[in-house]
C-alpha cells in the first residue's frame, strides 16, 4: 500500500492530535514544563509593569505602619531652638541648613556664607557650647538645641573683650572670616580661661584667613584671654 501524500490541512490535523500536554513524560502533577515556562513569563511581565506601583505601595504601607521605618520626610517641618538666649521657630524643609535659616530667617547676617561646605569655618557658630559648622548643619539638627552666633558677643555698645582684642591687634583685614575667628575663640575661652598659645592655634585650626591675619588672631585671643571674659 503506498503512502498517501500530504494533502492541505493534514498539518492541522496533526496539531489537533498531539497529545494533551498533561499526558506528556515531562508533567508532573498536572503542569508541564511548557506550560510552567509559559507561565513564568507571563509573571515576569506583569512584575516588570507593575513593579513601580508594588514599590509605591509597599512605601505606603511601611509608612503608615506602626513602629516601622519612617517614612520619607517632604514639606516642611517646624523648627524651635534658642538663638542668643531667644527662642525662635521656623518653618523649613528638610534640606535647608542651620546657616540658611540663620540669615533668612532670622535675619542674623553675622554669621558668613563662604566656602558652604565646611573647609573655611567662616559660617562657625556654638550649638550646645561646641563649635559647628552652620553651613554643614541641617536646620533640622538644630531643634531644641541652643545656638549662639557672633551676634551675642556684644552688649549694646560694649564690646566682648574678643571684639576690642581683634581690633586693638589689627586681627582682620576683609573680615569674611572673622565671625567664625570670633566663635571659635569664644568656645576655647568657655572652658580655659588660660588657654596657651598651642591651645589657641589647634582651637583655631578650623578656621581659614585667606587675608594671613593669623599671628594678630592668636595676639589677640591671647589678650582677651587675660581679661575678665
Amino acid at each position: 500500500m503506498k503512502p498517501r501524500p500530504n494533502r492541505p490541512g493534514d498539518e492541522a490535523a496533526a496539531a489537533d492530535s498531539s497529545p494533551d500536554e498533561s499526558t506528556r513524560p515531562d508533567a508532573d502533577e498536572g503542569v508541564s514544563r511548557r506550560g510552567f515556562l509559559r507561565g513564568l513569563g507571563t509573571g515576569l511581565a506583569a512584575t516588570a509593569l507593575t513593579g513601580g506601583v508594588l514599590t509605591a505601595r509597599s512605601g505606603e504601607a511601611e509608612a503608615a505602619a506602626p513602629g516601622g521605618e519612617p517614612a520619607a520626610v517632604s514639606g516642611k517641618a517646624p523648627v524651635t531652638l534658642t538663638v542668643n538666649g531667644k527662642k525662635m521657630s521656623a518653618s523649613v524643609d528638610p534640606r535647608r541648613t542651620l546657616l540658611d535659616m540663620l540669615r533668612n530667617d532670622f535675619d542674623l547676617t553675622g554669621t558668613k556664607l563662604v566656602c558652604n561646605h565646611g573647609s573655611c569655618g567662616a559660617c562657625t557658630v556654638l550649638m550646645d557650647g561646641r563649635t559647628v559648622y552652620a553651613c554643614m548643619t541641617l536646620a533640622l539638627d538644630a531643634d531644641g538645641k541652643k545656638v549662639e552666633t557672633v551676634e551675642s558677643l556684644a552688649r549694646g555698645d560694649t564690646l566682648h573683650p574678643l571684639q576690642a582684642a581683634f581690633i586693638e591687634r589689627d586681627a582682620l583685614q576683609c573680615g569674611f572670616c572673622t565671625p567664625g575667628f570670633l566663635m571659635s575663640s569664644k568656645a576655647l575661652l568657655d572652658k580655659n580661661k588660660r588657654p596657651t598659645l598651642d591651645d589657641v592655634k589647634n582651637a583655631c585650626s578650623g578656621n581659614l584667613c585667606r587675608c594671613g591675619t593669623y599671628p594678630h588672631i592668636f595676639e589677640a585671643v591671647l589678650d582677651a584671654a587675660k581679661k575678665e571674659v
